[in-house]
């Protein structure tokens, strides 16, 4: 008897459709979370509380995502000779995957936006190498 196991990939047929708006959104929430928790003040209700466990939560899932999309775009969309254009295309996207776990793991506005500009030079990137 032959077992299946279900494959998960973004596209290995390989389809050519790869985008970064969709990271660039997923950072922009992950700014939005963490203002609407500063906002919240001292949690001294449930509502509150609910409120911030929410936003935590929805602040993680999105980082969780540009890791996911960057590591797309590294496996799948860069090819060799990206590198010989740019040199510093792995370590760009390393450093860019690092830096969402590093938003995942705080409540810090400074490291969002910290990943924001990594995130937009990684679309910067990408733009370029696509002319």
């Amino acid at each position: 008897m032959k077992l299946l196991k279900t494959a998960y990939a973004h596209c290995d047929i390989p389809c050519g459709i790869y985008e970064t708006d969709s990271m660039l959104h997923d950072t922009d929430t992950c700014i939005k979370m963490i203002e609407k928790i500063e906002g919240l003040g001292e949690l001294d209700n449930v509502e509150k509380h609910n409120t911030f466990v929410r936003c935590v939560v929805n602040k993680e899932k999105h980082a969780d995502k540009v890791k996911h999309q960057v590591y797309v775009l590294w496996s799948d969309y860069f090819k060799p000779e990206h590198l010989e254009k740019y040199p510093d295309l792995h370590d760009k996207l390393w450093k860019t995957a690092k830096q969402a776990s590093q938003v995942k793991q705080t409540v810090s506005m400074e490291e969002a936006k910290k990943l924001a500009d990594m995130v937009h030079d990684v679309a910067h990137l990408f733009a370029d190498s696509k002319q």
